[in-house]
């Protein structure tokens, strides 16, 4: 497989401690950066042994470059992303696509027409843990499933607490951060989302932004012939002293993984039936990241499929802007 040679589009914390050296990992080569200020690009550049740095995105787009990587702020992920596709490159974009859900069903069939691969960055789907959850369910090991939960409860670290709290910034708040992951994990597990009800709040004392840090919701899911599947979420950047979690239940029995919802591949799976308790063996050993930017390049290639395709992000962003509405205003939002 030729190796990729790669734009980063935003000199971001998890372009710098999770991506760049993924990309390198599964074999890309990461050519330069594109960052509002010249000084931070520069600086991200130099430190991260990249060639080129630039404050002009038809710059970065003009280089010998395949695929860029976007991590700006979420209300520039349209824009940027379009005009990738526009100048040739395969895009791999940050979750949310966009902010609008006719603007990334937009993104979609654009890089359709231009026979590009488009995918979100949701490594959770990647996980082994959530791959052996998918092969448990269809194999029948807990019947038919009837319910699902999800704790997603952290403590947002010191360093992010800026532009993903503030309400001057359109998209942040911890629905379009962490409810769309939820969603990139549970969609093909559970179906079609076809109803949304949600609560949040702002609960931190170190919260200044104004906008939401907790949010709890209770998603329909719908399959051709089966019950219809309730599942519930808990997303919070307030919690410091929990595991994440992801429960499924169905008429045989529930499956339980522990550490399911982290940016690691550790992680515990735990099959319940009349039978007892059976800790299911998975293996962990490699990094999430590694994983989708493989599966990316196999996608370029035309030998594979992304983790997370367009589409997966589009469906995982519609849950999320369900949920935010819902959380403004009080009703259950339906799916179309």
């Amino acid at each position: 497989m030729p190796a990729l040679k790669w734009g980063l589009i935003g000199a971001s914390d998890i372009a710098a401690t999770r991506v760049i050296d993924a990309i390198r990992a599964s074999g890309g080569h990461v050519e330069g950066v594109v960052s509002g200020s010249a000084g931070r690009a520069d600086e991200f550049a130099a430190h991260h042994g990249l060639h080129f740095a630039t404050t002009d995105l038809d710059e970065l787009l003009g280089w010998d470059i395949d695929a860029v990587y976007i991590s700006s702020t979420n209300d520039k992920h349209f824009d940027q992303a379009c005009r990738a596709l526009r100048a040739g490159k395969h895009v791999l974009c940050e979750k949310p696509l966009a902010l609008d859900s006719r603007e990334a069903e937009a993104m979609v069939e654009q890089a359709d027409e231009l026979g590009l691969v488009l995918a979100a960055n949701h490594h959770l789907p990647g996980s082994p843990l959530h791959a052996k959850v998918r092969d448990l369910v269809a194999d029948g090991a807990i019947g038919t499933v009837l319910s699902a939960k999800v704790a997603h409860a952290v403590l947002l670290p010191q360093r992010l607490r800026g532009w993903r709290l503030g309400q001057s910034t359109p998209g942040s708040g911890v629905i379009l951060d962490i409810t769309c992951h939820d969603a990139s994990v549970l969609n093909p597990l559970l179906g079609n989302p076809v109803a949304v009800t949600a609560v949040a709040v702002q609960q931190a004392d170190w919260n200044t932004g104004g906008q939401e840090d907790a949010a709890m919701t209770v998603i329909r899911y719908e399959r051709e012939g089966k019950p219809p599947v309730l599942a519930q979420t808990h997303d919070s950047f307030t919690v410091g002293y929990a595991d994440t979690c992801l429960e499924v239940h169905g008429t045989e029995g529930t499956i339980k993984v522990i550490d399911a919802m982290t940016q690691d591949a550790k992680g515990q799976v735990l099959l319940t039936t009349k039978a007892g308790i059976r800790d299911v063996d998975v293996d962990c050993s490699e990094d999430l990241y590694v994983i989708g930017l493989r599966a990316f390049a196999a996608a370029v290639e035309g030998t594979g499929t992304a983790t997370a395709t367009g589409r997966d992000g589009l469906m995982a962003l519609k849950v999320a802007l369900a949920a935010q509405e819902s959380a403004t205003t009080g009703r259950t939002v339906h799916i179309n």
